[in-house]
């Protein structure tokens, strides 16, 4: 327990300034160019410090101070919690795009492509190699089916032009590993992540409405709520 809390603390210091510099880079709106370079002085954008300013003008960029290493060290800490190696294996690499796409979306209400993308090949790399060598390849077809009913899920709400398109992608990465757990863990992720989005989203309207602001133009980003919600479903396995 105590090496699992030391590791996490280091993964959040250690590899939370690249992923705050991704945030960065990605956190923009639709249509607009990566933001690979510092707007105030022109210095381009790698792993940025714990403060979120710019290394080189101390412009204010990106989350908070410490928010991204904070979520990053939580991650790292519920991933190597998990029982078996290959679970903690999954979960640590959930965590890295996780927590990008995470912010991401609760900046911008995007999920970038080259983000949702490599989630989900990382995935369906690391399920491939873990179920061969556990002799289950059955396991692989039930991950492959539960990622296309995710996609489908997801896709019709993408039509009806309520969702984004980078939903669709992040539910297929999701589904994948879900499928390693079963059908319920899949269900289980889902009913999760909408009862916690539909908390935020209480949240929000009591804030607005406490402070005379308007409600409108308020969307959730349901993106950080569906890799919270996989996180707990496959720790919740027993």
């Amino acid at each position: 327990m105590i090496a699992s809390a030391v590791g996490a603390v280091l993964a959040g210091l250690l590899v939370a300034p690249a992923l705050r510099g991704l945030v960065v880079r990605y956190a923009v709106p639709e249509g607009e160019p990566w933001c690979r370079a510092c707007p105030s002085c022109g210095r381009e954008l790698r792993g940025l410090p714990p403060t979120g300013g710019c290394p080189g003008c101390r412009t204010p960029l990106g989350p908070g101070a410490w928010r991204v290493e904070a979520v990053t060290a939580a991650a790292a800490a519920a991933a190597l919690a998990a029982d078996q190696p290959g679970d903690a294996l999954l979960l640590l690499w959930l965590a890295g795009p996780g927590v990008v796409l995470g912010f991401t979306d609760a900046r911008v209400h995007r999920l970038p492509y080259p983000l949702t993308w490599t989630l989900a090949a990382g995935l369906a790399v690391l399920l491939a190699v873990l179920e061969l060598s556990d002799g289950s390849p059955g396991g692989l077809l039930r991950s492959l089916l539960v990622a296309l009913a995710a996609g489908a899920l997801f896709e019709l709400p993408v039509w009806l032009g309520v969702m984004g398109p980078g939903d669709t992608v992040l539910a297929l990465g999701l589904g994948a590993l879900l499928g390693r757990y079963g059908w319920s863990a899949a269900l289980t992720a889902l009913v999760v992540a909408v009862l916690l989005a539909g908390l935020w989203s209480v949240g929000v309207l009591l804030t607005a409405l406490a402070r005379r602001r308007p409600v409108r133009g308020r969307e959730v980003p349901l993106g950080p709520f569906l890799l919270i919600g996989t996180l707990l479903a496959v720790l919740a396995q027993p």
